[in-house]
């Protein structure tokens, strides 16, 4: 057969006859539009696997019809604002309940249990269209209006909303009590919404109905409020806490097929199959509390309670583990909270979605102290640690790590508040060499481990890469320093704890029985105990299936010690 430009015409399988050029610019605006960032003509053309004339012509075409834009001058190409004419002719006929039903239809079916569209109407939520399972559940009216404040897709709906539409419709809701368990305090509220941002769906247990309880995920439209939302609901005793979190992440990904919306950006795409994992050296982890946390975080051990701290962000608590006994005692916060910071005089600091505060565990209080991101409506605040001069470091994300960002900050006192490094898409894992020359810190999307120098004062300078973590083999997540350099990090969907040298060579890594180990902690008399937290949170019911330790606290010797945690000085507070 004839050949065009180095072009062969075979056709592809499945494509039909005499579509090849067409499909592989097709697969070009593919590859340009799922790359990480923009590439070059070089790296673009390797990746096609076109020969240079075929690459060359297509690439041409593509540009002239304005899908795909040339920056001439970092060379780089991106996709075209063509984009964008053509996207807002798709939402503007866009049929939202035609596009939704088979997910409605197929969700009731897999689900047993009623699942319905909504939208906001007002200042109230109004069922469009509704499917039912087989079984007795709960039945909704097609135009029933429910309130915002109580009900899942009410939660979801004031969760989509730009920050300004959000406080101008709060203003004027009545927050009345349907149930013992309603939200009728605005601040109550407003934490609930943010939570909601973070987790990607909202829950109400039986807030608006006694014995009901429900999930929805919203349906995020061009302007960047929800056109919509999708809602699951059912008797409390088939849909409780323990099945309505599976049920949400199934919400999220029938939204996103509905609208064709990425939305909230996931740490990764999943956990990676067991399979894949080289561990070098056999360890013997214990799951010391089985507890199933959605997002178990921030293990810190306080030598004078011989206890380990530790939260779960996304159901909203702080806990204290006591190894010697085995129990477990929570406070539930009702608000976001992402880390634990011990301080001086046996007093306790948190880092929580209203900055950093002080927080009495005995009472479950909180008295604020400082919020470096006041200002910051779509952000929050996630790990932290203190250095060894007694100051705060904290860093920061956007609720829906949708993009970079995220800051790093340096707290040393009520007004001591200095911004380290911006720029961040998920800050976390932190942590200082043994003689505190060098600082750690992760950015989990780009999957990097970065390091600095660090001066006399507490500044930090010359930044690189200490170590790349492959999208592949997971995402890093929580990390620790021990007393030889080695510096711990636990692997987000790599069912694995990975250490490295202190020259960011990979040294071993230990295989968890749980595929999102989140972060990693020393602790014990002698601080040989790596205690190991997890997260349960938007996996899918295969993976739990496989994994049904997910969300517990973990603990193993490894033959290494750790280094004792500081402690926050508090300057410029006295409480």
């Amino acid at each position: 057969m004839a050949q065009t430009d180095g072009m062969n015409e075979r056709e592809e399988p499945g494509v039909p006859a005499g579509t090849a050029a067409l499909t592989k610019g097709l697969n070009l605006l593919d590859l340009i539009a799922d790359a990480e960032k923009p590439l070059r003509f070089a790296d673009l053309m390797r990746a096609s696997g076109m020969p240079k004339p075929t690459f060359s012509r297509i690439l041409r075409t593509l540009i002239a019809f304005r899908l795909v834009r040339h920056d001439q001058k970092n060379g780089t190409y991106m996709l075209g604002h063509r984009f964008i004419e053509l996207s807002h002719r798709v939402w503007d006929t866009f049929d939202l309940s035609s596009a939704a039903l088979p997910e409605l239809e197929r969700l009731s079916a897999e689900l047993g249990e009623t699942v319905a569209l909504c939208r906001l109407d007002g200042e109230q939520a109004l069922y469009m269209e509704e499917r039912s399972g087989d079984g007795l559940g709960v039945r909704v009216d097609q135009g029933r209006r429910v309130p915002l404040h109580c009900t899942a897709a009410g939660k979801a709906l004031l969760a989509a909303m730009e920050p300004s539409a959000l406080r101008a419709l709060t203003g004027k809701l009545v927050l009345d009590r349907h149930t013992p368990s309603s939200i009728t305090d605005l601040p109550q509220l407003m934490a609930e919404v943010t939570l909601t941002r973070a987790r990607g769906y909202a829950v109400s247990y039986e807030e608006h109905l006694k014995g009901v309880n429900s999930v929805a995920a919203a349906l995020p439209g061009r302007d960047g409020g929800p056109m919509g939302a999708i809602v699951a609901l059912a008797p409390s005793s088939r849909l409780d806490k323990e099945r309505i979190h599976p049920v949400g992440r199934e919400l999220m990904a029938a939204a996103r097929r509905i609208t064709g919306s990425a939305g909230t950006v996931a740490i990764s795409s999943g956990p990676r199959p067991r399979s894949q994992l080289r561990t070098t050296r056999r360890v013997d982890v214990d799951c010391v509390l089985p507890w199933g946390a959605q997002l178990g975080e921030s293990p810190v051990w306080v030598a004078e309670e011989k206890r380990l701290y530790w939260v779960d962000i996304l159901e909203p608590a702080v806990h204290r583990f006591d190894p010697a006994s085995g129990r477990n005692e929570t406070r539930s916060t009702n608000k976001l909270v992402s880390a634990i910071l011990p301080a001086e005089g046996g007093r306790m600091f948190v880092a929580s979605q209203d900055g950093i505060e002080k927080f009495d565990f005995a009472l479950g209080t909180f008295d604020p102290y400082v919020n470096p991101e006041a200002e910051l409506s779509e952000n929050r605040l996630n790990d932290a640690k203190v250095d060894r001069h007694g100051a705060i470091w904290v860093g920061s994300m956007r609720l829906d790590a949708s993009r970079p960002g995220g800051s790093l900050y340096r707290i040393a006192g009520e007004t001591s508040v200095r911004q380290m490094e911006s720029g961040i898409t998920v800050s976390n894992g932190m942590g200082w060499s043994p003689d505190g020359s060098t600082f750690y810190f992760v950015d989990t999307v780009p999957g990097t481990i970065l390091a600095y120098a660090v001066d006399g004062h507490g500044g930090i300078s010359d930044r690189r890469v200490f170590a790349q973590i492959p999208e592949a083999s997971g995402r890093p997540d929580g990390l620790a320093v021990d007393a030889d350099g080695g510096v711990w990090c636990a692997i987000w969907d790599g069912w694995r704890v990975d250490r490295y040298t202190p020259d960011g060579k990979l040294d071993f890594s230990i295989e968890m029985p749980v595929p999102r180990p989140t972060s990693v902690a020393f602790g014990g008399d002698d601080l040989a105990t790596l205690y190991v937290t997890s997260a349960r949170t938007r996996l899918p019911a295969s993976a739990l299936a496989e994994a049904p330790l997910s969300g517990g606290l973990f603990a193993c010797l490894t033959g290494h010690k750790g280094i004792a945690d500081n402690l926050f000085k508090a300057a410029g507070k006295s409480s």
